[in-house]
C-alpha cells in the first residue's frame, strides 16, 4: 500500500528562497526590515527613509535621503494615455482592478527594453513607487467627476497621495498617520503576492509585469482585501451593544472574523498596536468612538475565546476610515506602500536568480484511461 509523501499544502512552512530584506519572527511577534525593528522605525524614520533602506540595502543619511525624495518626486507624473485610461474607466469598477490594469498600461509606455539591467530596474522600480499613488488617487477622482490636481514636488509620499485624493494639502497629523501605515506595510517576507512578483520576474519577465501579479494577488480577501472586509463587518453589526451576539454567531457557524488571526504570527502581530494606537487618537478627536470600541471588543472576546489577535488589517481599517478615505481604497493604499517591498523583491530575486518550479502531488488516476468514441460517452 503506498503511502502518501510528505507536502505542505499552501507551501506552509517551505523555504523557497533567501532574502534579506524583512525577518518576519511569528513566534516572537516581531519584524524587522534588515535589521532593523519595526518599532525603531515607526518611531525615528519616514517612509521614503524605509523605501531608501529596502532598495539600497541601508538607512540614509541625509544627502541619500535627499536624493531618494527628489527622484521619487521627478517621477511623479503618467503617461497621457494611462491618464485617459482613468478618465474613460467605468465609475463603478473596483480600484485594485483600475491600479492592476494602469500598472501594466505603464510598461507600454517603457520603450527602453533591456528587462534585465540592474540600473534601469532600479529607476524602474522608484517610478513604479512614486506613479501607484497617482494612479489610486486620479481614478478616485475620476469616478466623483473632478479634476485632477497637477502633481506636487514639495509634499512627502503620505501627504502627496491625500493631496491628489482629496484636493488639499492635509495636516501634519493626517500625513504622519499615513506615513506610519506606509512603514508598517511596506514588505513582510514572503506573503502571497510578494510571492507571485519574485515567480513573475523569476521567469526574467519584465518589473510591470511582477508588479501586474503582485496587485492581482494583493486583491483577495485573504490577503490585502481584508481590511476593506473589517469596515464591512463593523457596518454589518451596526452597534456596540450588538457585537457579542455578532461574534458568538460567527463562532457557531465558524465564520471568519476579519481582522483576526495571522497565518505566521502566533502572537500579537508587532505591526497591530502601532495602527491601534492611531486608531483610538483619531476617534476621540472625531469623537466617534464607537468603531474603535466595536473594534476592541471583537477583538477581546476572539483572544479569549479562540486565542487569536488582532492583525495588521484589523486596526488599519479603522484608521482610514478616521481619515475619511473611501473604503474601497483601502486595498490600494496596501499596494501603495507593499510597492516598496514588492519592487525591493523584484530586484533581489534579479540578483540571484533560479526559476521557481514547485512539483505537484498529483491525486488522478494511475493507470491509462480508455477513450471512449464520443458517441459512447
Amino acid at each position: 500500500m503506498s503511502q502518501t509523501p510528505e507536502y505542505a499544502k499552501g507551501l506552509e512552512g517551505v523555504i523557497a528562497n533567501e532574502s534579506r530584506l524583512s525577518q518576519v519572527l511569528g513566534q516572537e511577534g516581531k519584524l524587522r526590515y534588515l535589521g532593523y525593528n519595526i518599532d525603531d522605525l515607526v518611531a525615528h524614520t519616514s517612509f521614503e527613509e524605509v523605501v531608501h533602506l529596502l532598495h539600497r540595502g541601508k538607512l540614509p543619511n541625509r544627502a541619500e535621503l535627499e536624493d531618494l525624495t527628489r527622484t521619487l518626486r521627478s517621477k511623479r507624473d503618467l503617461p497621457g494615455q494611462v491618464i485617459d485610461f482613468l478618465k474613460a474607466a467605468p465609475k463603478d469598477a473596483a480600484p485594485m482592478d483600475v491600479l492592476r490594469t494602469g500598472v501594466s498600461m505603464l510598461g507600454l509606455f517603457d520603450t527602453r527594453g533591456e528587462n534585465q539591467n540592474r540600473a534601469l530596474n532600479e529607476e524602474r522600480a522608484l517610478a513604479i513607487v512614486a506613479k501607484i499613488p497617482l494612479i489610486v488617487g486620479y481614478y478616485h477622482r475620476a469616478r466623483q467627476g473632478l479634476d485632477f490636481p497637477e502633481p506636487r514636488q514639495d509634499l512627502s509620499e503620505a501627504a502627496h497621495f491625500l493631496y491628489i485624493v482629496t484636493g488639499e494639502v492635509p495636516g501634519p497629523e493626517a500625513e504622519k498617520t499615513l506615513d506610519v501605515a506606509y512603514i508598517l506595510h511596506a514588505d513582510h517576507g514572503m506573503n502571497a503576492s510578494t510571492f507571485s512578483a519574485r515567480v513573475t520576474i523569476a521567469t526574467l519577465s519584465d518589473i510591470y509585469s511582477a508588479i501586474t501579479s503582485a496587485i492581482g494577488t494583493l486583491k483577495g480577501p485573504l490577503h490585502g482585501g481584508a481590511n476593506e472586509g473589517v469596515i464591512h463587518m463593523l457596518h454589518e453589526i451596526g452597534e456596540e451593544n450588538k457585537v457579542d451576539a455578532f461574534v458568538e454567531e460567527c463562532l457557531a457557524r465558524k465564520k471568519k472574523i476579519m481582522g483576526i488571526g495571522h497565518r505566521v504570527y502566533k502572537v500579537l502581530d508587532p505591526r497591530a498596536p502601532h495602527l491601534r494606537k492611531m486608531a483610538i487618537q483619531l476617534t476621540q478627536e472625531l469623537g466617534e468612538p464607537k468603531w474603535i470600541n466595536m473594534s476592541e471588543r471583537i477583538a477581546e472576546i476572539m483572544r479569549d475565546r479562540k486565542g487569536l489577535n488582532a492583525n495588521v488589517d484589523f486596526y488599519s481599517a479603522t484608521v482610514y476610515y478616521s481619515l475619511g478615505i473611501p473604503t474601497d481604497l483601502f486595498t490600494p493604499i496596501f499596494a501603495i506602500s507593499r510597492a516598496a517591498g514588492w519592487t525591493a523583491q523584484v530586484l533581489e530575486q534579479l540578483d540571484d536568480n533560479r526559476l521557481y518550479r514547485p512539483l505537484t502531488y498529483y491525486t488522478g488516476p494511475t493507470e491509462d484511461q480508455p477513450i471512449a468514441p464520443i458517441d459512447e460517452r
